[in-house]
């Protein structure tokens, strides 16, 4: 079997006069295995890859892509992909990446036992999870699903003007919807575990998330409506975080998408927030050397206690603010365009325990989970609103579960009013790291 590169390669030298071509390969093999009552209900093992092309000629771009490697239909792609450029508009800023001076981070992400690892193994650490949620606690009755996946991919990106890049990744997770039952009222709480390799994954540790946010959700009522404090646990403010990062695309900002725009040098939050944006950090799941047009990742400060320092460039984006690529290329596949945005993006983690937070929240909310986040949030004005479900904080305690509320307020409002940074990173799958995070006056409108 060729290897990417040298695929790629032989793309790049098929490139004519006056012309820039792009090649970005992929290879991935995934698993996804679903229990449900000691059954394997679903089971899937893929294999997969594929090229995107690129062209650029008197700055017109053409783009097609393929769904295999083979030969032939690489050419077709080519020939497609050069064909497009022909009809396409001139655009100035056009073009692919040139090489910087930006050495590419040595990251081991790759694991071995992945791929050694039999079906059978991975239908067992479905079993173990469905087993083991059901054994913590007689009210849990049943499971939605106990879930297994994994995957392991590489990719190649190669252009005409010498960038050359590869990179390759595994990981593998396991979670569970564990549902709660007690006087004919059931609950749900979702848990999880993801490791790079498969001897790290803790089943245990996904049991024990799902059992402890089923359970004690039972009981639940709609709290009062008022202005809290509100408590974010690692998973919600994850997504919390990857809404605001989105909003630091250098491409959102120039076409006047995003709350930040303009306001570079500012204050614009509190100052215990420093977030950044790092995928040379390993801890991520999508950590890689190179970003999507084949320049070395680096860490990029977004903001630092609570001044905005910078925003997500890709080299487009770069020529059009005259700013260097900060390594931030991200593309939807093969098939996908390239833009700029948050590849690995986390707070700079606090000195205080989640337990220490909610110990100081005289009057408050837990939020253990979140709907509507997708709707209910506008990256442009800022506007947040979403349902939600948690735990009454008082006096510093945990009091009675709550259900079906809204939590409201501002992104730039929330920014500033944030209070606590947790000590607790928490990496899952995905390109956001989450911590326990307290901010002040969120609008809580229940009964």
């Amino acid at each position: 079997m060729l290897d990417l590169v040298t695929i790629g390669q032989s793309v790049i030298d098929s490139a004519l006069a006056n012309e820039e071509i792009e090649a970005y390969l992929v290879r991935e093999s995934e698993t996804a295995i679903r229990v449900y009552e000691s059954d394997v209900e679903s089971l899937t093992s893929a294999d997969s890859s594929g090229i995107g092309i690129r062209i650029v000629s008197q700055k017109r771009v053409g783009i097609s892509y393929a769904g295999t490697l083979e030969p032939d239909e690489i050419a077709r792609a080519v020939a497609e992909a050069r064909d497009n450029a022909r009809f396409g508009s001139a655009d100035p800023y056009a073009g692919v990446a040139s090489p910087d001076d930006v050495a590419p981070a040595n990251l081991d992400v790759w694991a071995n036992d992945l791929g050694a690892t039999s079906t059978q193994a991975k239908i067992d650490a479905a079993m173990s999870l469905e087993k083991a949620t059901l054994s913590l606690d007689k009210r849990i009755r049943s499971l939605n699903s106990a879930n297994y996946g994994d995957v392991s991919a590489e990719a190649a990106v190669l252009n005409s003007r010498g960038v050359v890049a590869y990179t390759r990744q595994t990981y593998c997770w396991a979670w569970v919807y564990a549902l709660a039952s007690q006087n004919e009222e059931t609950q749900t709480g979702y848990g999880m575990h993801a490791s790079r390799d498969f001897a790290g994954l803790d089943i245990e540790h996904a049991a024990n998330e799902a059992a402890k946010k089923a359970t004690r959700m039972l009981g639940a009522t709609k709290p009062t409506s008022g202005l809290f404090r509100a408590v974010f646990e690692p998973d919600i403010s994850s997504a919390l975080i990857s809404i605001i990062s989105s909003t630091l695309s250098a491409e959102s900002v120039q076409k006047g998408r995003s709350i930040f725009a303009g306001r570079l040098g500012e204050s614009v939050a509190a100052a215990e927030l420093t977030l950044v944006d790092d995928p040379t950090d390993k801890r991520f799941f999508s950590a890689a050397s190179f970003d999507d047009e084949g320049l070395a990742s680096r860490r990029n400060v977004l903001i630092e206690n609570g001044e905005l320092k910078s925003f997500l460039y890709d080299s487009y984006t770069g020529r059009k603010d005259d700013h260097p690529s900060t390594g931030s290329a991200i593309r939807g596949g093969i098939a996908g365009s390239i833009s700029p945005g948050p590849r690995a993006t986390m707070l700079a983690a606090g000195d205080a325990s989640p337990e220490e937070i909610v110990a100081k929240v005289n009057d408050g909310v837990l939020i253990q989970s979140i709907s509507g986040i997708h709707s209910g949030v506008n990256p442009i004005s800022g506007d947040f609103s979403v349902g939600a479900e948690g735990i009454q904080i008082r006096n510093g305690e945990l009091q009675g579960a709550i259900k079906e509320f809204t939590i409201a307020s501002n992104l730039q409002k929330m920014l500033k009013d944030i209070v606590s940074v947790g000590s607790d990173l928490t990496f899952r799958p995905g390109g956001s790291a989450g911590v326990t995070l307290a901010i002040d006056n969120i609008n809580v409108s229940g009964s």
